[in-house]
């Protein structure tokens, strides 16, 4: 059987608000990219009656039976999208677990797209989303990972407009729960991107920007505090701003050099803490 090499990658947000609640969800928007930060999915069809799930690597630990891609699965085998095909899915996990960077969404997200390019799915726009939504928030945003312009509504707005910079992104050795980190938000943004422009992604106008998430996190795990303040003073950063709602901190650069430099000065201080130079895609 052919067997398909498929890279997942990380998703950053640039900039995250969140500007309300309705029911027990909360309304967010934000400015999404990716990163050549990336998981490997190896995949191949088999002759089974089930399909195979395996992951492997660094931060493959504790990842249960139940996670994103199984539940993919079984919604997919439920509608009988898959034609009654199964496969083997080995992941080598390089993206870290609870670091706001959407590992396992876009672990399923990626998934998705093979299958839809292979034409072993065929599915509609609206049930496409009906589909991620039961699978996890941020699965949607993994579908044709562009640069992308999140509304509250849930609408996106996606630009093939590149984003240059290097990246340092850094991930202590503790995760953020992103459910204690949203039950704790009280203050609402003023939505900032109703009206999407590819402007949005330009440097100046990121500096201008911010993650509403960041100070619930920093008064959680102060550690992320000093992580951040550190960054921001290595010299040539442009902005420093946590992912989603957690723990990763990243730093971003115009050059490959200074984001080299920021890496050393920061292992120098923070040995313990993993930390990978990365640019965006």
């Amino acid at each position: 059987m052919n067997s398909f090499l498929i890279k997942s990658y990380a998703k950053i947000n640039l900039a995250l608000n969140v500007t309300g609640k309705k029911k027990n969800l909360h309304k967010i928007e934000s400015l999404i990219s990716f990163i050549d930060l990336h998981d490997l999915i190896n995949l191949k069809k088999i002759n089974k009656n089930n399909h195979k799930v395996m992951f492997c690597g660094r931060f493959s630990k504790n990842i249960g039976k139940m996670n994103t891609v199984t539940s993919l699965l079984r919604l997919l085998d439920k509608k009988n999208l898959l034609n009654n095909q199964k496969f083997e899915i080995k992941i080598i996990k390089n993206i870290p677990q609870e670091s706001g960077m959407g590992g396992g969404s876009m672990n399923a997200a990626s998934l998705i797209n093979f299958f839809i390019k292979k034409k072993i799915l065929k599915i509609k726009k609206n049930e496409l989303a009906m589909l991620t939504s039961q699978i996890g928030s941020d699965v949607i945003l993994g579908i044709k990972p562009n640069n992308t312009i999140l509304h509250e509504n849930g609408n996106m707005k996606k630009y093939n407009k590149d984003v240059k910079f290097h990246t340092l992104v850094v991930k202590p050795s503790f995760g953020c729960s992103t459910k204690y980190i949203y039950s704790k938000v009280k203050i609402f943004s003023k939505p900032q991107f109703n009206f999407p422009q590819p402007k949005m992604f330009e440097l100046e106008y990121l500096k201008t920007l911010n993650n509403d998430l960041e100070n619930i996190a920093f008064k959680k795990h102060p550690k992320l505090k000093k992580i951040k303040s550190f960054l921001l003073n290595t010299p040539n950063n442009m902005f420093t701003r946590m992912s989603g709602s957690g723990s990763s901190i990243v730093a971003y650069f115009d050059s490959k050099k200074a984001c080299g430099n920021a890496y050393g000065q920061f292992k120098r201080k923070f040995s313990s803490h993993w930390c990978i130079i990365s640019k965006t895609i």
